[in-house]
C-alpha cells in the first residue's frame, strides 16, 4: 500500500491507496506542526490504521508533497524507522513532476499546486483546467490540455481573511465561517455583517476571477475545486465541474505510478 501525505500551511493530510488499483482506502488530518516528531506521527497515525482495519506492515512505499519544508526531517525519519522504507519527495529526483512547468520561476511553485496539475489532468485531459484550491491562500490554477501548468493566482484564504479583520477591528467578534443562512446581504446584527461580507465577497471574488481567467484562457475550461474548505462553498455547483477535496493527494498518488518521467 502507498501513504501519501502532503503537508500544508494548517494541515498535514495523509491518505492510504491501494498500491496496485490506485484506489483511496482511508484519509486522515492532522494540524501542521513542524516540531511533531516521527514518534507522534506514528501513534496517532497507528490507531487511525487500526480504527479503520489497516495493518501498518502492509504500507510499502511513502510519497511526500509539503509546502513547510521544517516538517520535512520528521517525516523523512517516520518513513524509514516505521515503515522501513525511504520516502520519496514529490519534485526531487527521482520523483520528477513529470509535467511542464510554463512559468517565469518554475523553482518557485508549490508542490501542492504541482500535484494539483497531475490530478487535474487525470480528471480531465485534453481540455484546459481551472483548479481552485481553499486553503490557508485560495489559489487558481491554469493547467493546459496537455497537462502544463501555465500559472495562477494567489488570493488570501477565506479563514485568513476573516482573522485579518478580526485582529484589526477591536470591537468585532469572532464568528465562524459557514453558509449565511439567508441569501440577503443586508445584515441586522454585526456577526450576520461579518459573516455576509466575509462569505458572499468570497463569492463574487471566486466569481469574478473564474471569469476573468475563462475571457483570458479563450476556451472552455474545466473548473475544479479542492482544499479543505471546498465544501463550503458546494452550494454554487456552477461555479465548479467538480469538487474534489483530495486532489493534491490523489496528484501525488498519481505521480507515484507515473515517476520517472521527463516533464
Amino acid at each position: 500500500m502507498l501513504l501519501a501525505i502532503d503537508v500544508g500551511n494548517t494541515n498535514a493530510k495523509f491518505a492510504l491507496y491501494d498500491g496496485a488499483a490506485g484506489q483511496p482506502l482511508a484519509r486522515w488530518r492532522i494540524a501542521t506542526d513542524d516540531r511533531r516528531t516521527a514518534d507522534e506521527y506514528m501513534v496517532w497515525l497507528d490507531q487511525l490504521l487500526r480504527i479503520e482495519g489497516h495493518d501498518r506492515r502492509a504500507i510499502d512505499a511513502v510519497i511526500i508533497s509539503t509546502v513547510v519544508p521544517r516538517a520535512l526531517h520528521n517525516l523523512r525519519l517516520l518513513a524509514q524507522k516505521y515503515f522501513g522504507v525511504e520516502a520519496l519527495i514529490a519534485g526531487r529526483d527521482p520523483v520528477s513532476w513529470g509535467t511542464a512547468l510554463r512559468v517565469d520561476e518554475p523553482q518557485s511553485v508549490g508542490a501542492d499546486r504541482a500535484c494539483n496539475a497531475i490530478a487535474a489532468q487525470a480528471i480531465a485531459p485534453g481540455r484546459d483546467k481551472l483548479v481552485v484550491s481553499f486553503g490557508t491562500a485560495t489559489t487558481f490554477d491554469h493547467i493546459g490540455p496537455e497537462g502544463a501548468y501555465m500559472g495562477g493566482i494567489i488570493a488570501p484564504g477565506v479563514n485568513l481573511s476573516l482573522e485579518a479583520l478580526v485582529a484589526a477591528a477591536a470591537k468585532l467578534p469572532r464568528i465562524a465561517i459557514e453558509a449565511p443562512a439567508s441569501a440577503s446581504v443586508i445584515g441586522r446584527t454585526t456577526e450576520s455583517q461579518m459573516l455576509i461580507g466575509v462569505y458572499w465577497g468570497y463569492v463574487a471574488m471566486i466569481e469574478g476571477l473564474i471569469a476573468r481567467m475563462k475571457a483570458e484562457v479563450g476556451a472552455p475550461m474545466t473548473v475544479i475545486a479542492t482544499g479543505g474548505l471546498a465544501p463550503l462553498f458546494e452550494q454554487h455547483a456552477h461555479l465548479f465541474d467538480h469538487i474534489e477535496p483530495d486532489l493534491t493527494l490523489n496528484g501525488l498518488m498519481h505521480l507515484y505510478h507515473q515517476r520517472g518521467q521527463d516533464a
